[in-house]
């Protein structure tokens, strides 16, 4: 499947390259026949880049939700200062996220996300062996630096170098990144087990995948002049397309709208990965068919993280999935509130369903922008600003919960909160660009 796209992609980019740069002339022949190996080899490389790099995206994250109470212990970590790390990653997102396109300007897309892979596997290394709280949380926050700017820059390499198929990288990209989510979830505690029961072996472990995933980029450093003349290119043509337009973000109402549902997405994603466990186990449903539940709702991103975001480029307006996401999403919160234990399976899916939104929001990030810089500053702009609007969403949950007594608040926080992202996809997910609306 990877081989057939790049090929397809090769194939489109050899005749429509000279296009994007020159209107109404073919260009030579000459500098085609030069240029096209380089390239095509370059685009398989970004293709792996891109897959190991997703792969790394959550990890940092999942790995340490499953191995949280020995962190605890091993560090003699109190109760509030763990909750803190809930909130750490998309705080760290958000903070860290507003630099990646300043550094691509700088530096060049493939260089940031390189060094990014390199300061998650760093981090990933250094935080099960520095023996204080601090030390603990400084680590973290260097590996989710290095996923914050991956983040930002990850739609912008696919338009850069995949302009007509930026649904099918996308959804690649997507579905390696619940692919890595889900396995770290998974898989983490049975290998702690194998390597000795340590926790610290158990989480430097994932710093391999990191460290793996730093060398398709170094080959694509190394080779500058295999880039897309549309994007990070030769020299000359690369300052010229990188040149970021004037575009005021703020000023688009489809970036503000896409910033908002990517951060009701995203509390929505965080609230399941935090707390639909124990939702399950609070009603009844013993604690490993619980863990397995969470692994369903993780997993069921895996196929459709490559299927949503190939339908939504075929579709002018992307508000019908929007709202077929929401409704799914609906249907769990009312099954979780009415019936938990009875139908927990058919909840799990229709939560995990409902997820996929991440995706979505992905891909429209990339068709709503008609450059690269373009996708760079909304990509940053969505993004930052949607992970500091998800940061209170865990955190009110579980007051919540405390407070109450029950789940009944939390779960009708949760479908209250599906309206309104609802109605902003349905905003985002018009036919126009930031250009047109920020004006240059």
């Amino acid at each position: 499947m990877m081989g057939l796209m790049v090929s397809e992609e090769t194939r489109a980019r050899t005749s429509t390259t000279d296009d994007s740069t020159t209107p109404g002339h073919d260009g030579a022949a000459a500098p085609k026949a030069a240029t096209a190996p380089p390239r095509a080899w370059a685009t398989r490389l970004v293709v792996v880049g891109i897959v190991l790099s997703a792969l790394n995206l959550r990890p940092a994250i999942t790995s340490l939700g499953a191995l949280l109470e020995e962190v605890r212990d091993g560090l003699g970590m109190s109760g509030s200062v763990a909750g803190l790390l809930t909130s750490v990653p998309p705080l760290c997102f958000a903070v860290f996220g507003v630099m990646a396109p300043r550094l691509a300007r700088r530096f060049g897309a493939p260089a940031v996300v390189c060094a990014g892979m390199a300061a998650i596997a760093a981090g990933l290394l250094i935080r099960p062996y520095v023996g204080s709280t601090a030390g603990f949380l400084a680590a973290s926050a260097l590996a989710l630096m290095g996923i914050a700017v991956s983040n930002v820059l990850m739609p912008v390499i696919v338009k850069r170098w995949f302009p007509d198929r930026v649904g099918s990288m996308t959804g690649l990209y997507s579905m390696a990144l619940a692919l890595g989510t889900s396995t770290a979830a998974a898989v983490t505690v049975p290998m702690t087990e194998a390597l000795g029961g340590s926790w610290r072996s158990g989480l430097c472990v994932w710093a391999v995948l990191a460290t793996v995933a730093v060398l398709p980029w170094l080959g694509l450093i190394r080779d500058r002049g295999a880039a897309p003349s549309h994007g990070a290119a030769v020299p000359r043509p690369r300052a010229r397309a990188e040149q970021p337009p004037a575009l005021r973000i703020t000023r688009s109402r489809t970036a503000w709208a896409l910033a908002v549902f990517f951060g009701l997405q995203a509390t929505a994603a965080y609230i399941t990965m935090g707390w639909m466990a124990q939702i399950f186990r609070d009603s009844g449903v013993p604690a490993g068919t619980a863990g397995v539940l969470l692994a369903v709702t993780m997993v069921m991103g895996v196929p459709l993280a490559f299927v949503i975001p190939r339908l939504a480029t075929r579709l002018p307006h992307q508000g019908p999935i929007v709202l077929a996401l929401g409704a799914c999403g609906l249907a769990g919160y009312a099954g979780l509130y009415f019936a938990p234990a009875g139908g927990a399976w058919a909840w799990a899916v229709l939560l995990g369903i409902s997820n996929c939104a991440f995706p979505l929001a992905l891909t429209m990030v990339g068709m709503r922008a008609r450059t690269g810089a373009g996708v760079a500053q909304l990509s940053a702009f969505a993004q930052s600003t949607g992970y500091l609007i998800s940061i209170p969403g865990p955190l009110l949950v579980g007051v919540l919960y405390q407070h109450s007594g029950g789940w009944g608040i939390p779960i009708a926080l949760m479908a209250g909160l599906m309206i309104p992202q609802m109605a902003v996809g349905v905003l985002a997910g018009r036919d126009r660009t930031v250009e047109d609306e920020a004006g240059r």
